[in-house]
């Protein structure tokens, strides 16, 4: 525990090069390639940090002035996703979810109920945190680890069941997002697809970056829409001339940074990816397609997603002050939302508008879900430590404490052994149902590999 607590410690863009180099030499890559990749993902990842932090900085004391300009006061503090993180990751689940998850993820690939080989070593936190609450609630540790476990399954298979949208939409082949707030997101997403395919007329509405290129060419340029998007929160917050101009130039360059730094790290990722799927065919496909788990901010610059996640800004605002029985402020979460939509954009198909009608449906649940677990959320920070705000008495997070899927976990367990079996019985047909498609998946690319080497011949 000491070893892993260290390497965790380490942050992101160091943690992250060391997997790789080390997952490059196990797979019997060159050491000057594995360190090269191990380089680039280092070096991508610290990039994608710069710049979303840039981001947050900028649009923290816009979301700011937007909360004194319209007078919000509510009763639970949103402290974010760090302080979130620090809190799962300080408990006694926190301690045993790494080496849990990751055993977890060996046996899924072994027994071919997942496809995803998670090298997001850090974003485990979020099953951690489900399993936080857990032990507050039962005061068992063994229950925590269980529901934490039950996350970190239900987490893969959503993955899984996304990867093919990642790669298609998102533009990431061999890549999956097994990262539990973006993964929290998609069954909401996948309801707003079955609904509106059933609207006529509703269902031929498409707003993705071609159809914005074709009639507005100026918004389909990422630059343009960020300053664009960026100078619209400023004026909604009011702030003076001058920051409104550094809000939208700043934006502008969000918009366009971001993409070209995931564009690094996955050059880094490509060698280690492609060198899996050799040995994954050399052994006749005992695997089948293995995918890279990472984290979402691989795509968290596109398009769809940023603008989505900042027209969101002020609308969960005014969402707050309108859902009946909220009491949470949302604040400090706000700059983390694309994370939020990285998947939903790729579930939607890249369309804007069924990405911004799934956003409007989650974060309304979200306001609700935040202020219901607000009193575990500051027990658990409470025994950890953690110093409440000055004047706070009740906090909570959009990230992880907003999202569906822990809520759902959590409120079984409030169940007893009843809750807690349905909920283990209902993992375990998710788990077999996405054996069953992986094996389909697995032979129907077999029988193209093979028409396609038999159209060669």
């Amino acid at each position: 525990m000491f070893i892993i607590d260290y390497i965790v410690n380490l942050g992101a863009s160091v943690m992250m090069p060391l997997i790789f180099v080390i997952l490059g030499l196990i797979l019997r890559i060159s050491l000057s390639r594995a360190i090269k990749a191990g380089l680039m993902v280092g070096i991508g990842f610290i990039g994608l940090s710069i710049t979303v932090n840039l981001m947050i900085d900028s649009l923290t004391p816009v979301s700011h002035a937007i909360v004194e300009r319209f007078g919000f006061n509510f009763s639970v503090l949103d402290v974010g996703w760090p302080a979130a993180a620090a809190v799962a990751m300080g408990t006694r689940v926190g301690a045993f979810v790494i080496p849990v998850c990751v055993a977890i993820n060996m046996l899924m690939l072994y027994t071919k109920t997942t496809r995803v080989l998670n090298v997001d070593i850090w974003n485990l936190w979020h099953h951690a945190f489900t399993g936080s609450l857990v032990t507050i609630i039962t005061d068992s540790l063994w229950l925590g680890i269980f529901a934490a476990a039950l996350n970190c399954i239900i987490t893969m298979v959503i993955a899984d069941r996304t990867s093919s949208d990642v790669e298609k939409y998102l533009n990431l082949p061999s890549i999956s997002v097994p990262h539990g707030f973006s993964a929290s997101f998609v069954p909401a997403a996948w309801l707003v697809n079955a609904i509106v395919d059933r609207i006529p007329g509703v269902r031929d509405i498409k707003i993705d970056t071609e159809v914005i290129q074709k009639h507005l060419s100026i918004l389909g340029d990422p630059a343009s829409l960020g300053a664009i998007i960026g100078a619209l929160l400023g004026v909604i917050a009011g702030i003076e001339v001058k920051a409104i101009l550094q809000t939208a130039i700043t934006m502008a360059a969000v918009m366009t940074i971001i993409p070209r730094m995931a564009k690094m790290l996955m050059e880094g990722v490509y060698p280690i990816s492609e060198r899996i799927q050799e040995i994954a065919q050399s052994r006749a496909g005992a695997f089948g397609k293995i995918a890279i788990g990472l984290d979402s901010a691989v795509s968290v610059g596109h398009p769809v997603t940023l603008s989505v996640s900042m027209l969101m800004i002020p609308i969960m605002l005014v969402l707050a002050a309108i859902v009946p029985g909220n009491q949470f402020l949302p604040f400090a979460s706000l700059t983390g939302l694309p994370f939020a939509f990285v998947l939903v954009t790729a579930v939607c198909r890249g369309d804007m508008f069924r990405t911004l009608l799934t956003g409007l449906l989650t974060l309304s649940l979200a306001l609700l879900i935040g202020t219901n677990l607000a009193p575990i959320v500051t027990s658990t920070a409470v025994s950890t430590g953690f110093s409440l705000p000055q004047g706070t008495t009740s906090i909570s997070s959009v990230d992880y404490a907003g999202a569906m899927l822990p809520w759902v976990i959590i409120q079984s367990f409030y169940f007893k052994a009843i809750g807690v079996g349905i909920l283990s019985l209902c993992t375990l047909a998710l788990v077999m149902w996405n054996r069953r498609k992986l094996l389909q998946e697995n032979a129907q690319l077999a029988e193209a590999g093979e028409e396609s080497e038999s159209h060669h011949v």
